[in-house]
């Protein structure tokens, strides 16, 4: 029985089985969003890393025994983000030697747990983060995740109801923020309280805060009057990221959330060696 009347109102209520049901149904809903693909960044030299990175490329290097790049797609995959594209410049043919075409957290898992990967290969100078993801373009989607393959943040979970609202909105970024590590006092970004990512003045007294290099990107970005690379960079420029962001921040179209979890830049042979205590 679907329904039941109350003997003092006679209202029609569902049954426990039907509230049951219902409560299944919000609880799966996100398993039915589709997540957008990703990129990880690994096309740096790492100089600052150096002499680590004089023969293993930065986002090789492990912390407690797991490449700090893997970090990142066991969290893709736990997510249920179908493939990633990795970008490769500086000793970029071990990345895709490591790793293959798919990551699989556990091999005895079927095939629906698998991360694919595809490869966007730059000379060992790269092309910097606005140039490399201009070339990796026709491998990615409208919507896609960003993550650099150097930074440490193990609990991040790549939400697909992020994704998905990202999606709907007219906002060609969404950032995450964290609080400034010491290595970086002044941070980058202000947040507003409408959720706005901020350039901030440099005489403005309003926090700032770091940008953690994990974020939500279109496609549209990357295009005119953003940006004044051709279409999938042919041309082989060398093109940063934050002017294109800031040019979008003055139109209102980046959001940024800020994120509490562990996370760290793993720029210097020193910041390595504390995570690996």
């Amino acid at each position: 029985m679907l329904y039941s009347a109350t003997p003092e109102t006679g209202v029609l209520r569902t049954s426990n089985r039907v509230e049951k049901l219902i409560a299944m149904t919000v609880e799966n809903a996100a398993s039915l969003l589709v997540q957008p693909p990703a990129m990880l960044l690994a096309a740096g030299r790492g100089e600052r890393m150096r002499p680590l990175t004089d023969v293993t490329p930065k986002p090789l290097l492990k912390v407690q025994g797991v490449p700090l790049l893997q970090l990142h797609m066991q969290a893709l995959l736990a997510a249920g983000v179908p493939r990633a594209v990795i970008n490769t410049g500086w000793l970029g043919a071990q990345i895709p030697a490591y790793f293959g075409d798919e990551f699989v957290q556990q091999p005895d898992a079927g095939a629906s747990a698998k991360l694919l990967l595809a490869y966007s290969a730059e000379p060992e100078k790269a092309f910097e983060t606005a140039g490399g993801i201009s070339l990796a373009l026709p491998q990615l989607d409208r919507v896609f995740w960003l993550a650099a393959g150097d930074v440490y943040a193990p609990d991040f979970s790549f939400a697909v109801q992020d994704a998905q609202a990202f999606a709907q909105s007219d906002e060609l970024a969404h950032l995450w923020l964290v609080p400034n590590p010491a290595h970086n006092p002044r941070g980058d970004f202000g947040l507003g309280e409408d959720g706005k990512a901020l350039d901030l003045p440099a005489d403005d007294e309003r926090p700032r805060y770091t940008y953690s290099t994990i974020a939500l990107l279109k496609a549209e970005l990357f295009a005119s009057p953003w940006f004044d690379v051709q279409p999938g960079n042919p041309e082989g420029l060398r093109a940063p990221l934050a002017p294109l962001l800031r040019r979008a921040m003055q139109q209102g179209r980046v959001g940024a959330s800020l994120y509490t979890g562990r996370w760290v830049d793993v720029g210097t042979p020193e910041r390595l060696a504390q995570l690996n205590q």
